[in-house]
């Protein structure tokens, strides 16, 4: 893997859009699992384009303000000291959007609560990458494609949607390819790398089997 397909690799499956990916995959795919299957595609995009909007956009913009701000030094934070900021900031974000989904938008707070409870995790993992990055450079990229791979897996398993197989074989094959690149890049070491994927795997596994 060459230097420029790492770095394109990288920003596709940046941790900020695995929320958008994850649930866009589940609203067309397993919408029954979230309670959605009731709503016709056209509703479904309007709340993933709420999700993309509360989860990419704005943390994003607040991340490129830290950076204008010369609050953080590089927009790839690639100093330890430079991550801290920006994801305590996107957990703020991320909570504000748990808390939006599962109680500000009623009805569908009350018919697919899934929702609110698949973001919670999410923002559960945001802040535990905080949090160990106030003492070591976990891979961010890691937990975000994990999440995604432990959500598909918890869900095939215990709902039996096998429809999902292929997306989740995808998934293993995009998380060989974002490792390598993250690797490629210098970003992280093995480690980290390896820890970032078993906190994501871990915590998105557990909420799907005991909370959705």
């Amino acid at each position: 893997m060459n230097t420029r397909l790492a770095q394109v690799i990288s920003v596709l499956f940046h941790p900020l859009l695995m929320p958008t990916f994850l649930l866009g995959l589940l609203f067309f795919f397993a919408p029954d699992v979230l309670g959605i299957d009731v709503l016709a595609p056209s509703v479904r995009i309007t709340l993933l384009g709420f999700v993309s909007m509360t989860t990419f956009v704005i943390p994003s913009l607040g991340i490129y303000y830290l950076y204008r701000a010369k609050y953080i030094k590089s927009l790839h934070l690639d100093d330890l000291a430079d991550r801290r900021l920006p994801y305590f900031l996107s957990t703020l974000f991320y909570a504000f959007a748990t808390y939006f989904f599962s109680f500000s938008l009623p009805p569908l707070s009350e018919i697919a609560p899934e929702i609110g409870i698949v973001l919670g995790s999410i923002t559960v993992s945001i802040g535990m990458v905080g949090l160990i990055s106030l003492y070591w450079k976990i891979s961010a990229h890691s937990v975000g494609i994990g999440g995604m791979l432990g959500a598909v897996l918890g869900i095939i398993v215990k709902f039996g949607h096998t429809n999902l197989m292929y997306s989740f074989i995808a998934l293993i094959l995009m998380t060989g390819f974002l490792i390598s690149a993250r690797l490629k890049l210098n970003a992280h070491t093995p480690a980290q790398v390896a820890a970032g994927l078993f906190l994501g795997v871990s915590i998105s596994l557990v909420t799907v089997w005991w909370f959705v």
